[in-house]
């Protein structure tokens, strides 16, 4: 009795997206080479990733584009660049979704924990070890000198990332509570964001939006498909073994299968017939409606 209800009072939802990009994220690199972020992994691949605070930027970035997603919410009036004392939730959405950290002196530090939890997107490929050689020779010969050279890693394959959100702690924050409709309004605003994600890097515009995307809303905040996202061989096919038997689990006596979706771009990956084994498909398009529908649902506004 006790599950049923705090099922019916929790809900949150959870998806993981693939996409396809080059070169998201690099680190402070060595003389005048450009490492990518990366991992080693026990079988000795080496795969690249986008740090989830990367994400969080470029989310962040077309929250302000798309939306006016206020960002007048940081200063140094306390000697570190930090959000100010004065701004709240109902101020910033930014601070809403992904939490803040205020300090003061002697009086310790006010804290919000994230509601919106992102993962790395780590690549389903592995790197391996291609270079570009750069070099400025354009502007050197507008001058008649000698080009200066560079070097940056490139990899370009399919990412995984996956994103939790508490709908109970979206828009409540220690004596604020905003509206139905400004919660759903948020929530909202943030999926078409995952939606038509981009990032801005080295000159170039890469497209994260998904070409894949399976999850819905649970009664537990819980990242159910991640690290469970792999390809077969390095193909363009998808291991939907790992996938199968996360949708055949259950949660408080709930098959997950039944509260997951799955929205993907026809003609990508090679074995798209079996993914109706997981769980029910559709367009990505359809994907994202169904969850703002779930959205609308638990904070009780018309859809």
């Amino acid at each position: 009795m006790k599950e049923m209800l705090l099922m019916k009072k929790n809900k949150a939802i959870t998806f993981t997206i693939i996409f396809r990009a080059n070169s998201l994220n690099y680190g402070e690199g060595t003389a005048n080479i450009s490492e990518l972020k990366k991992f080693h992994r026990g079988d000795g691949g080496v795969y690249s990733f986008a740090s989830r605070q990367s994400l969080r930027y470029d989310m962040i970035r077309l929250g302000n584009q798309f939306f006016d997603w206020n960002l007048d919410v940081v200063d140094k009036a306390q000697g570190v660049i930090q959000f100010k004392q004065d701004s709240s939730i109902k101020d910033s959405v930014e601070m809403d979704l992904f939490g803040y950290m205020k300090t003061k002196a002697k009086e310790g530090a006010t804290k919000r924990s994230a509601v919106v939890r992102l993962s790395h997107a780590i690549s389903l490929e592995p790197y391996k070890s291609d270079l570009e050689f750069l070099n400025n020779m354009g502007l050197a010969a507008r001058i008649n000198d000698t080009a200066n050279l560079a070097t940056i890693e490139q990899h370009i394959s399919y990412y995984a990332y996956t994103v939790t959100i508490d709908l109970n702690r979206i828009g409540v924050d220690l004596d604020i509570e905003l509206s139905a409709e400004e919660k759903t309004e948020r929530v909202n605003q943030f999926l078409e964001i995952t939606k038509f994600l981009n990032r801005e890097i080295r000159g170039r515009q890469e497209n994260l939006a998904p070409l894949f995307v399976i999850g819905g809303a649970y009664p537990i905040a819980n990242p159910f498909f991640q690290g469970r996202i792999s390809l077969n061989n390095q193909s363009d096919t998808l291991n939907i073994e790992a996938l199968k038997d996360t949708t055949d689990s259950t949660v408080f006596g709930k098959s997950i299968k039944d509260l997951t979706r799955i929205g993907y771009v026809k003609g990508i990956f090679g074995n798209e017939d079996e993914f109706p084994e997981i769980a029910a498909c559709g367009s990505v398009d359809a994907f994202y409606e169904g969850l703002k529908n779930e959205v609308a649902e638990h904070y009780g506004v018309p859809v």
